[in-house]
Parts: C-alpha cells; structure tokens; sequence
C-alpha cells in the first residue's frame, strides 16, 4: 500500500502524487455506499498494483464549490471588469471559505479596464476589505501575493472568467493554462478549466479550479453567517445575540447609516439570511 495526495481528478480519475511519482486510481465502490466521494487535496491509502483508492484520510477542511480538501488559503480572484466586480459574489465567497475554517485573501484582476475614477473607488473599496484584517491584492501586486502565499495550499476560486487560469499563466508562463474570452452578451466567462488541478509554482502549492458563482449557505445557522462579517462584532448592539434586520436600536444599522460599514456588506448580509 502506497499513500499519497490526490493532485487532479477528470471523471472517475484521481491522479495521486507520491513524492514526484503520478498514479492514476479509481476508487473501491465502498465509498459510494457512504456517500464519501474522494477529493483533490485529499490524502489516501492505495493499491499501488492495481491502484484502487482504498482510504481517505480525514481532511482537516473541504468545499463543495470547488470541490477541493485541505487547504490554507482560498485566493478569491476577483474580476473588476469583464465580468464586472460583484461584490455580493466576493461577499458570498468570504462567507463561504470563512464558515470552512479556511482563509480568505483577495485579489482583484483586470485593474488596467478601469478608468481613473473606478480606480479611484476599487482603491476606497480595497482599504476597507484591509481594514477588515483580510490580505488584499491586484493581480500587479505579484511579488507581493506570492510572498504572503509561500509555503501554502491554495485553491483559486471565482467566477467564470475571472482570471484564475490567467493568474497562474501569470506566476509560471510555463503553465500554458487555457484561458477563454468574455462573452459580450451575457457579461461572464466561458468555462476553460473543467477540472481540479494542482501546480506547484514558486513554493506555493496552487490548485486551479472551474468558475462558479451558486454557492449554498444551507447548512449553516444565520448566526454562523452573521459572524463571518467580521466589522459587526465592533459595534455592540441593545441586545446580545443581535441578528442585526428587524430589531431596534440595532447599532450595526446606525453604522451602515453614518457610512463605517459599508452599504453593499450589510445588503449582502442581508440577502444572505433571507
């Protein structure tokens, strides 16, 4: 029996990595019956004769979208044109990683589309995310992001042309990753990337993934969501476990008020619990 990581999965393939050897496994029919579906990022055991997954080793965290396990960090890459920046999408996603026990860290793509004033208004937007305690970054701040990532697991999430794939063609034009063009009409990304794939590059274990943008908060409690906005928690509110919507005297919604909490957060927060 060997053990090993599984770097990429294409159907029913799970590409494992040992040391710098690749085996290509399929899984024993064991882990269907208890609705357990092998990840990338996942450690297992395998028959290295007939290279059957035979066990996965408990993951420390994992997404559904992507599907992918343990990992350090999400680096949320955030198109500000073409698609245009939702940031109701990089809200969810902040959400989404954070209640994974997994680190979110920004990075917004496409800066060079923006005109001054846009530019002027992503750099407000940029210090407020700082000022949040999250690392964010412009895809032109390279040396930068691979500073804070090194030595890292990391999985590129976003939406649909985005730049994930462009991002690491960026890192290691080696790569040669393929990338698509924006479609006029609907505004968003042609699919590319249509699977989970590994790559180390500069000390930084990088995984690419395909785009998305439905993501479920269903099996979380609204408290659990309420406290992954991280700007909430400064503001004491009349009544502890404060849900911050109907009830009164809330000082969360005197802040979205006065403006030191940003509108577009407490929408989102919103929209969220509905």
């Amino acid at each position: 029996m060997l053990t090993g990581m599984i770097v990429k999965n294409i159907s029913d393939t799970y590409t494992v990595k040992v040391q710098n050897k690749l085996y290509d496994c399929k899984a024993r029919g064991k882990f269907r019956a208890s609705n357990l579906t092998p990840l990338v990022g996942d450690m297992v055991e395998f028959d290295e004769e007939n290279c059957y997954i035979l066990k996965i080793f408990e993951r420390k965290n994992e997404l559904e979208r992507p599907s992918i396990s343990n990992v350090d960090i999400a680096l949320l890459i955030t198109s500000v044109k073409k698609p245009d920046l939702s940031l109701y999408l990089l809200d969810k996603q902040i959400t989404n990683v954070t209640l994974k026990k997994i680190e979110p860290v920004i990075c917004f793509t496409k800066i060079d589309l923006l005109n001054k004033e846009e530019k002027k208004e992503l750099k407000k937007l940029k210090k407020y995310y700082q000022g949040l305690g999250y690392h964010v970054y412009t895809n032109f701040e390279l040396s930068e992001i691979l500073r804070y990532l090194k030595g890292k697991t990391v999985v590129l999430t976003g939406q649909t042309g985005a730049g994930k794939s462009s991002f690491l063609n960026l890192v290691s034009p080696s790569l040669k990753l393929k990338t698509g063009e924006i479609s006029d009409a609907l505004g968003r990304g042609k699919h590319t990337t249509r699977h989970t794939e590994f790559f180390l590059v500069k000390h930084v274990l990088f995984a690419d993934t395909p785009g998305f943008s439905a993501l479920d908060f269903g099996n979380y409690s609204k408290e659990e969501i309420r406290d992954t906005f991280k700007e909430f928690s400064k503001y004491p509110c009349e009544f502890k476990n404060c849900m911050h919507i109907k009830e009164k005297n809330c000082a969360v919604k005197k802040e979205v008020q006065k403006g030191h909490i940003l509108k577009s957060r407490y929408e989102n927060y919103c929209n969220f619990i509905k």
